[in-house]
């Protein structure tokens, strides 16, 4: 059975004065913590950040990656999401997905998730 988790990138803080969207979805950022992506998959988070950084795209010619993750990402954050168990489907692991993002723009990071 496939399972499904969640996975944190850690994103240049170049992030937030280059790119609009992201300064606008995170007005309580301060400037002091990181600059984070929240993604879920069903590969190995490691895996995934790879897709990200090629700039995959699916057979239907529809990317697949985060253009703000290949531009700015860094590398993986474990600690931020290791203490969340994968799911058996893909709508639970949205649903964590926009639960953890939500939680880290609360404790004061920029955080950007789909």
């Amino acid at each position: 059975m496939q399972k499904y988790c969640v996975y944190v990138i850690e994103l240049h803080k170049k992030v937030y004065t280059e790119n609009k969207r992201f300064r606008e979805a995170n007005p309580q950022y301060n400037g002091v913590l990181e600059c984070l992506y929240v993604g879920m998959t069903s590969k190995t988070p490691k895996e995934r950040f790879e897709q990200h950084k090629k700039g995959l795209t699916s057979k239907k010619g529809y990317s697949i990656s985060s253009s703000i993750v290949r531009k700015y990402g860094s590398y993986l954050r474990p600690s931020l999401y290791n203490h969340i168990k994968p799911v058996n489907t893909k709508a639970e692991a949205l649903q964590l997905e926009e639960q953890l993002a939500k939680e880290l723009r609360r404790k004061r990071y920029a955080v950007w998730y789909n």
